[in-house]
């Protein structure tokens, strides 16, 4: 029987979603001084508030306040209307030094054999309905929040528009497992007041939304087969409850780590509960994530199976996982087990965490564009960043982004798995 299924996505200023940021920039910030800094920063947004708290390990000083503002402000939080803003937040911090506890169990030999930083299991998904090999109910969903943030950042059009919004895309699926149309697209965006007159703003919103927001996604799609998704019968349903102005930490206050769904598959695969931001490289919750997520895209892109589910499993203070888990949902393509395949993985990816954090160079401050929008399925490119700093010189690095993405290992896959059966 055919199935339907939804995935959600939040803007960037989303106040979870703002926590998330703050954390990013700052760990981004101690690591372009400091790249061997050991990061755990969480951070609260809430009413003209901002605390921030962790574990830091850093022979560098850095001005949070500054970062912190820094970075609300480029979300768009700049009125004093919004009861949130970075000139006027207050900010509290509350950072100590990282535990000897734990530094022990991390630095416990040689530097190949750097134990993992927590104990805990990561899982990595890939699956072939998109070009990026994500679930298409979750790339949709990132794709509308970054247009609908991108319209309103331009200002030209839906000039109404405020920071906060969330999305959610149904899609129907055949018996298969196979997308056939977008039955419901969600959209809740936050927006100025419309002098008291409830039923007209609700009326222009949805209608932007159908006729500006998607047109302006479907134009950024290039896959035919997604792109037939698109039908005439959606139910679009626009900001629900009537009326969305209080938004952001005013209307919700915002934890880091509250939207790990977001940030992965949209519901699809598995989740091992380990938040990601304000988290440095040696704390697996982020580094194995981002490993598991490389091979299972790597692998589905290689032929292996056309959907697959990796689990990776460490214990703190050990380099080298306890176990490593394969689930490629009977859709394999070698005539090997589950248990097989992951054998392979085992043998053929080095999953200790300083080799993983050497793979994918996961010492670079490349962060804060993994805090909106998803940390999968997005684009592997290299930028220049600049960062400034009261007490140390301008800095200007050149940072390669998404490395987890990167499909630079399907050659040695296809040789591993298939070279045999030619």
């Amino acid at each position: 029987m055919s199935y339907l299924f939804s995935s959600e996505s939040v803007s960037e200023g989303h106040p979870d979603k703002v926590a998330d940021q703050i954390s990013d920039a700052i760990l981004d910030q101690f690591l372009a001084y400091d790249d061997k800094a050991r990061v755990a920063v969480e951070t609260l947004v809430t009413t003209g508030q901002v605390v921030i708290a962790g574990e830091v390990r850093s022979s560098e000083y850095i001005d949070l306040q500054t970062i912190a503002r820094r970075t609300i402000k480029k979300i768009g939080y700049t009125k004093s209307e919004y009861q949130f803003d970075g000139d006027s937040c207050g900010i509290l911090n509350a950072i100590h030094e990282q535990s000897d506890d734990i530094n022990r169990g991390v630095d416990n030999g040689t530097e190949d054999n750097q134990g993992a930083g927590d104990q805990g299991m990561m899982f990595g998904y890939a699956c072939n309905e998109t070009e990026n090999y994500m679930p298409v109910t979750l790339d949709l969903a990132h794709l509308i929040m970054k247009t609908l943030t991108d319209i309103r950042k331009e200002g030209k059009v839906m000039t109404y528009l405020r920071p906060d919004s969330k999305s959610q895309v149904t899609v129907e699926y055949s018996d298969e497992g196979v997308p056939q149309r977008i039955t419901t697209i969600v959209v809740s965006t936050q927006h100025d007041e419309f002098d008291n007159d409830d039923e007209r703003m609700l009326a222009r919103i949805k209608e932007d939304v159908k006729q500006i927001l998607i047109p302006r996604v479907k134009e950024q799609i290039h896959s035919e087969k997604v792109l037939a998704l698109f039908n005439d019968d959606i139910d679009y349903m626009v900001n629900p409850t009537g009326k969305f102005v209080i938004g952001g930490p005013n209307g919700d206050t915002g934890l880091t780590g509250r939207k790990i769904i977001v940030d992965t598959y949209g519901g699809k695969g598995a989740h091992g509960g380990g938040a990601f931001s304000g988290k440095d490289s040696s704390k697996v919750d982020r580094s194995a994530a981002y490993m598991a997520r490389h091979i299972a895209k790597n692998m589905v892109a290689a032929g292996v199976a056309d959907e697959m589910l990796v689990q990776i499993a460490y214990a703190i203070g050990e380099a080298r996982p306890v176990s490593v888990y394969v689930n490629t949902y009977g859709k394999g393509h070698t005539g090997l087990s589950d248990g097989e395949i992951a054998a392979r993985i085992s043998t053929m990816f080095d999953l200790r965490p300083k080799a993983i954090e050497r793979e994918l160079k996961l010492r670079q401050p490349m962060y804060l564009e993994t805090a909106a929008y998803g940390h999968m399925g997005r684009k592997n490119e290299v930028v220049t960043k600049t960062f400034t700093s009261r007490y140390h010189e301008k800095k200007t690095i050149d940072v390669e982004l998404f490395t987890w993405e990167k499909l630079d290992k399907t050659d040695k896959i296809r040789e591993a798995f298939f070279s045999s059966k030619e």
